[in-house]
């Protein structure tokens, strides 16, 4: 399929060309932006510390750069000026037969010089991802895997160098373990754009999601500041509110945000999560334990291996009589834990019989009435004006297809285009070539 016929079907895919964005994602998170103000327009020093999760090609990452280094406008901060000029039209429509001050008027089109947006100050940006990413200005970026522990001391080394200092290496090792000095400062923001290659089974690429998700949650929770905000993709399914429930446990506010420019044909959404709540400290590492001890799931530390391979598994024994006694629903048992003030964390038990005693369930507590029930917000983001991500537009009779941006550094199909090219083709031109018998 041709270049012109891909940005008939897809208005973001041509708009990010012509615009200089890697790739369309990049209007994603302008427009929850606008929505959301992640990147706190009214208080510009509050969010300068910012963490891209599985960052590649680097469309979030740019738009970072551009909105926080280099201070152009996007997002909340251009939804904004449209609004005041707009107000501007409508001031001097009214006004032009009775105006009579000398004050000099801004000329339409032009933002006014006192509320630019000027480039933040210690903007501290630091992106990861598997594959690798070409470089942007102001950007650190990291090649590891968020579900693995060891990322959480590479991403506060990366973010606070002079804070950390290696050890003495050792001429049979290869790597440096990371010593903090004094302690690191947290970030502000942490964004993840990541989704593993999808299979077409919907429960299995669902599962899979979740798992990253919970993978770059864990990873958000050892380094976000008190009141951070994190920002995921999720894939809505059948249990996707249990996700929800999770992380309203660690954070304020919880939002599902469907951009203009995602798919509506797609299950992708994205989980806005405003005002961390750190979980109780232990032994006065921040950060460290997150991925070793997650909190909910996704990546773990390996259990040791027994000297005859076996992993050791600890297996509770509880007594037959114990279990037979237990209903079909027990009255669940609470414990509540206080982790920082004005939160506490509820630990509740439920408690299933093995046997198959049909006996009615005990009725719930009150507290899990129908007015107790939280449903976080679905908010559609972006102008509903804007271009429609899954309509057709014709092109004009003079447009000129463009190439990408950036094309991918290191793609897993580069092996297959240069075979291809070897047996002399393009697509539908390949031809195999077969030695005859002599």
């Amino acid at each position: 399929m041709g270049k012109s016929s891909k940005d008939k079907r897809d208005a973001y895919y041509r708009l990010a060309k012509e615009q200089n964005w890697r790739a369309r994602s990049a209007f994603k998170l302008i427009q929850i932006d606008e929505q959301f103000d992640l990147f706190e327009y009214e208080n510009p020093d509050s969010v300068t510390r910012v963490v891209d999760l599985c960052a590649a090609p680097g469309s979030w990452s740019q738009v970072l750069s551009r909105v926080l280094i280099k201070g152009e406008s996007f997002g909340r901060r251009a939804w904004i000026d449209k609004k005041r000029r707009e107000k501007e039209v409508l001031d001097n429509s009214d006004n032009a037969t009775t105006s009579t001050d000398n004050e000099p008027e801004i000329p339409f089109g032009e933002s006014d010089p006192s509320s630019e947006l000027k480039p933040r100050k210690n903007v501290k940006i630091v992106s990861i991802d598997l594959q690798p990413m070409a470089p942007l200005e102001g950007i650190t970026t990291l090649k590891a895997d968020i579900t693995h522990p060891s990322t959480i001391p590479l991403l506060l080394r990366a973010l606070d160098p002079e804070a950390y200092k290696s050890s003495t290496p050792c001429s049979d090792s290869t790597s440096q373990t990371p010593l903090a000095i004094k302690q690191p400062h947290p970030v502000d923001l942490v964004i993840s754009d990541g989704a593993p290659d999808v299979t077409g089974l919907h429960d299995l690429d669902i599962y899979i999601q979740s798992q990253l998700l919970y993978a770059a949650l864990n990873l958000a929770m050892g380094v976000l500041r008190p009141g951070g905000k994190f920002v995921a993709k999720i894939f809505r399914g059948r249990d996707v509110d249990l996700l929800y429930a999770q992380l309203r446990t660690v954070f304020e506010r919880v939002s599902v945000a469907k951009p203009r420019s995602s798919r509506a044909s797609s299950l992708e959404a994205f989980v806005v999560c405003e005002g961390f709540i750190p979980p109780v400290k232990e032994d006065g590492v921040v950060g460290m334990a997150a991925l070793k001890n997650p909190l909910f799931g996704g990546a773990v530390a390996p259990k040791p291996i027994s000297e005859d391979g076996n992993v050791a598994v600890e297996v509770r024994e509880e007594l037959d009589e114990d279990a037979n006694a237990r209903p079909l629903l027990a009255q669940p048992s609470s414990t509540k834990e206080v982790s920082t003030p004005g939160h506490s964390t509820e630990v509740r038990h439920l408690h299933t019989s093995p046997s198959g005693d049909q006996s009615p369930p005990q009725k719930l507590p009150s507290k899990f009435a129908v007015e107790h029930r939280w449903i976080p917000s679905f908010i559609a983001c972006g102008d509903l004006s804007a271009w429609d991500s899954d309509a057709t537009y014709a092109l004009p009779p003079d447009y000129v297809t463009l190439d990408p941006v950036q094309p991918p550094t290191a793609p897993p199909y580069r092996k297959a285009l240069e075979l291809r090219k070897q047996m002399g083709g393009a697509y539908g031109k390949t031809k195999l070539r077969v030695a005859r018998p002599s």
